[in-house]
């Protein structure tokens, strides 16, 4: 099973110390937490004295959770609460993985459970067991089912309208807008974050653009994406392509390898939309080959999902800083408390500054050697 255990301790707090000194909890005497449905007597515990936190990831692919939601979880719950202890999992896209990697974290005794599910519907499961033992469940980045307890993430209905106002743009800057199709590649049926962002999509798209084809992409898999943009070209014809909605840089970037195996070159390639800020993707964006990504500070959610988790497991509420809580429904009509972030496009003309001067990514990181000899390679370096 890929789980690790780590007791935390005290680390640098980088680039962002202004926002974790906001999120510094840490937590205030304003009252308990107000939680759904039935629940076993739950256990209050104390940062003094400190306490279990189990944190599940959902996959490998997306390079994000290993580089930077974990470690900045980690760094920001050591500062919050440096007595407590840490299981962390990742189950690399499988929901029965993920499930058993929560049943050991229950059945090890950890006192709140940090949960991105891989399946949103399937880990209702987990959060029923969890809160039949008095463990209290915090939903981080999907809103997973079963009756969370909190939830932080970004808003993701706005992440969807953020791509497509940025790919309407760039259809108008290159004047062919109106001219043809665009295909939409969205994200994992399993994922509540995907329909969210096609919600938000469409919304911008009605009345505005033609989608020639449409497709949900299983588990955001970049092979996928592949074979559905080759059918999508099949169908439709390359040329009449003006535009491609990519629910995330994964998913861009098989839909960018579709297209220039059809023999469309770099300089002719439609603009591509993308998420998360991937290295990969921010060098295709220098790159001339995707326009935009969405970039989602991560630092600052996994610091509210530290301060969160410590005020589940201490039955306080959150003092959050600039962040403020705010209430959402989950998929059954419960109210849920969560954090919702907002979302950033990010095109090759602000690359600098988001993701550099965030700490996210180095120019040397980005401007390795196949990327050099770009327009912001030859100005950073």
């Amino acid at each position: 099973m890929n789980t690790r255990r780590f007791t935390s301790r005290r680390t640098a707090a980088g680039g962002f110390a202004a926002v974790g000194a906001a999120l510094a909890l840490l937590v205030s005497g304003c009252g308990s937490l107000t939680t759904s449905g039935e629940d076993a007597e739950r256990e209050t515990h104390s940062v003094e004295e400190g306490f279990h936190v189990g944190l599940l990831l959902p996959d490998l692919h997306t390079a994000r959770y290993e580089a930077f939601d974990r470690p900045f979880f980690e760094e920001e719950l050591a500062e919050l609460c440096p007595e407590c202890e840490l299981s962390y999992a990742n189950a690399d896209g499988s929901v029965d993985e993920q499930q058993t990697q929560a049943q050991a974290m229950l059945t090890d005794g950890v006192d709140v459970l940090v949960l991105d599910a891989v399946d949103a519907s399937a880990s209702a499961g987990t959060v029923n067991e969890a809160r039949s033992q008095g463990v209290p469940v915090l939903a981080y980045d999907r809103l997973a089912e079963g009756g969370v307890d909190m939830y932080v993430s970004f808003d993701n209905h706005r992440v969807g309208q953020v791509q497509a106002e940025s790919l309407i743009a760039a259809m108008e800057e290159a004047g062919t807008a109106g001219d043809g199709k665009i295909v939409m590649m969205n994200g994992s049926p399993t994922d509540p974050n995907a329909a969210s962002f096609k919600g938000g999509a469409h919304e911008i798209f009605e009345g505005q653009v033609d989608i020639g084809q449409e497709f949900d992409t299983p588990d955001w898999s970049p092979e996928e994406a592949n074979a559905q943009m080759e059918g999508a070209i099949t169908a439709l014809g390359v040329d009449e392509i003006v535009g491609v909605y990519a629910a995330n840089d994964g998913v861009a970037s098989g839909v960018i390898s579709a297209l220039r195996s059809a023999g469309v070159a770099v300089d002719e390639l439609p603009p591509v939309t993308g998420q998360d800020a991937e290295l990969a993707g921010i060098q295709r964006i220098i790159a001339g080959e995707q326009y935009m990504t969405v970039y989602k500070a991560i630092r600052p959610e996994a610091q509210v999902a530290a301060a969160m988790a410590v005020a589940l497991a201490t039955g306080q509420e959150p003092e959050l800083g600039e962040y403020q809580l705010s209430e959402i429904e989950d998929a059954a009509g419960e109210t849920v408390q969560a954090v919702l972030l907002e979302p950033i496009a990010v095109t090759a003309e602000n690359v600098g500054d988001t993701v550099v001067s965030d700490g996210i990514y180095s120019i040397e990181e980005i401007c390795t050697d196949d990327y050099a000899d770009t327009e912001f390679c030859q100005e950073a370096l």
